[in-house]
C-alpha cells in the first residue's frame, strides 16, 4: 500500500530559529519515515510581506536549506524543494483566484490581525490578502492528504478544504480533500519571554555560535521578583523555565521549579542547566551545519533535484486541473 502524503512548507523570511526546529523541523523528520513528504521552501510567501527587499532572500532560503538537512531531513526519504522553482504553484494560484469568493480571504482573523501587528510594512496588496490561496495551490497541488497543524492552525487550514470542496463541486473529482495532521508544537518563548519571532529580535538561531548561544540565555530576564539570590520566586513567571519546559527532562524541570520557589537555586545555576540542554540539542546542528556549508554544490543539487521531482509530480495534477476545468487545448 503506497504511503499518505503529507505536505509542508517553510518561509524564508530569516535565518531559522530553536522555534522552527521545535515547531516544524523536528517534527518533519519524523513524519518523512512515516509518509510521502514533501517539504518546501516557501519564497513566494515571503514576498507576501517581505516584497519591498529581497536583497537578502538567496541567502535565508539556502539558510533554510542547510537548517532542514542538518536537523535530519534526507533527501532519500523526502522531497525537498524551493516554491518558485515548481511554476505549476502560480498556475493553480491563478485559477483558484476565480472561484474563490472574497469574503473567503477577508474574513481570515490572520489577515486583519498581522496588518494591525505589523506596522512598518505596507501589507494592503494581493498578495498579502491571497496568501491563504496560494497556500491552498501548494497543498493541493500534491493531493496531499495530510498537512502537519497544531489544532489553533486548523482554521487556516479550513479554507483550503472549502476550496477543494469547491473546486470539486464544479469541475469533478480531482483533489482529495486534505486533512490536518494534529501535532503538538510546545511554545517557544523567546529570550524577553515573548513568543520566539524574528518580528521580536528575540530569537536563538540555528546558525548562532555557542558563545551567542550562551551569552542570550545568561542575559535572559528570569522572575522579577527574585532580585536577590536569597529571594524565593515562581518558576512559571520565568522565561528560562519556560525554554526548561522544551529543552530539558521531567527531572530536571522540578529541580529547577522547586529550586526557584525556595531560593535552593540561583538563576545563573538554573540557566547553566538550560544551557548544557540546549547545546546538547544544537551540536549535532552545529557540526552538520558546518559541513554543509562547505558543500554548495551538493545544497545546489538537492534542491534541483527535489524541485525537479516535485514538478513532475505538480505537473501530471496540473493536467488534471486543465481537462478538468476545459483549458487544455481542442482536442478530446
Amino acid at each position: 500500500m503506497s504511503k499518505k502524503r503529507v505536505l509542508s512548507g517553510i518561509q524564508p523570511s530569516g535565518r531559522l530559529h530553536v522555534g522552527n526546529f521545535v515547531g516544524a523541523l523536528r517534527n518533519w523528520v519524523r513524519l518523512q519515515d512515516k509518509y510521502e513528504c514533501y517539504y518546501f521552501i516557501a519564497d513566494w510567501h515571503a514576498l507576501t510581506s517581505q516584497y519591498a527587499d529581497t536583497s537578502q532572500l538567496k541567502e535565508y532560503v539556502k539558510d533554510v536549506l542547510i537548517n532542514c538537512l542538518a536537523a535530519g531531513l534526507d533527501p532519500e526519504k523526502c522531497t525537498i524543494f524551493a516554491q518558485s522553482r515548481v511554476l505549476e504553484h502560480s498556475e493553480l494560484h491563478v485559477l483558484l483566484s476565480m472561484i474563490t469568493p472574497l469574503g473567503w480571504l477577508e474574513r481570515i482573523p490572520s489577515y486583519k490581525e498581522k496588518q494591525a501587528e505589523v506596522k512598518n510594512k505596507d501589507l494592503n496588496t494581493y498578495g498579502f490578502l491571497g496568501y491563504p490561496l496560494l497556500q491552498s495551490a501548494d497543498i493541493l497541488i500534491y493531493k496531499a492528504n495530510h498537512v502537519p497543524v497544531g489544532v489553533d492552525q486548523m482554521p487556516h487550514l479550513e479554507i483550503t478544504r472549502e476550496i477543494c470542496r469547491r473546486f470539486n463541486n464544479f469541475y469533478g473529482e480531482v483533489f482529495p480533500e486534505p486533512e490536518g495532521l494534529l501535532t503538538e508544537f510546545p511554545k517557544v518563548v523567546g529570550t524577553d519571554g515573548r513568543k520566539m519571532s524574528k518580528t521580536y529580535e528575540n530569537c536563538i538561531y540555528l546558525s548562532d555560535s555557542p558563545k551567542e548561544v550562551e551569552h542570550k540565555i545568561r542575559t535572559m530576564t528570569t522572575d522579577p521578583q527574585r532580585i536577590k539570590r536569597t529571594d524565593k520566586g515562581d518558576p512559571e513567571l520565568s522565561p528560562v523555565f519556560q525554554l526548561h519546559k522544551v529543552f530539558s527532562s521531567k527531572e530536571e524541570q522540578d529541580e529547577a521549579a522547586e529550586g526557584c520557589r525556595t531560593a535552593g537555586i540561583g538563576c545563573i545555576d538554573c540557566k547553566k542547566v538550560l544551557i548544557k540542554n540546549l547545546f546538547t540539542v544544537l551540536e549535532p546542528i552545529w557540526e552538520q551545519r558546518e559541513k554543509l556549508l562547505k558543500k554548495p554544490d551538493v545544497l545546489e543539487d538537492i534542491i534541483a533535484s527535489g524541485s525537479e521531482k516535485a514538478g513532475k509530480t505538480a505537473s501530471v495534477t496540473m493536467k488534471e486541473v486543465r481537462k478538468a476545468i476545459g483549458v487544455d487545448g481542442f482536442s478530446q
